[in-house]
């Protein structure tokens, strides 16, 4: 069903949680994997006014090794990288899936902080309305990891 699956990836500890996902499906259906990572720009922070995105080279070595990563597993998988401001993020997902035939997109949820994400928007909440197909959205581990453990059952008291 899912075979075309994007993983949109920002390089954050929610992007890597939603992972596992990409990987699960990419192997049920024998799909392959497009790795999307939006480099954001930040204009002004260089010299002469030249954009810059902070530690983004870390980023990208991190999600090259996380794509060789999947190779290695079997899945196929290749990464693209796409530019555009913050805000410019969640339209640029939406069409790199249009442009690839997307069955789905995974992402995980808040890649930004508190404030960050209050200022720009969610990425994920954005991409739902935007995507051309459906978009699984992960929460963090530790949600999953709650959720997943079992809730002792109340004893109850028969007369």
């Amino acid at each position: 069903m899912f075979r075309n699956i994007i993983w949109a990836t920002d390089g954050s500890a929610n992007a890597d949680d939603a992972l596992p996902f990409v990987r699960t499906l990419a192997e049920s259906a024998q799909g392959r994997v497009l790795a999307v990572h939006c480099t954001e720009i930040v204009v002004g922070g260089g010299t002469a006014g030249d954009p810059v995105a902070a530690d983004e080279g870390e980023l990208q070595d991190k999600i090259r090794n996380q794509v060789e990563e999947l190779r290695a597993a079997g899945v196929t998988a290749k990464l693209v990288l796409i530019e555009g401001m913050a805000s410019d993020t969640a339209p640029l997902l939406a069409g790199t899936a249009r442009k690839a035939g997307a069955d789905v997109i995974v992402t995980g949820t808040r890649g930004h902080g508190l404030l960050t994400g209050a200022i720009v928007g969610s990425v994920t909440h954005r991409l739902l309305h935007l995507a051309p197909c459906p978009v699984l959205a992960v929460p963090p581990a530790d949600r999953l990891a709650k959720r997943r453990t079992p809730k002792p059952e109340k004893a109850t008291v028969s007369g």
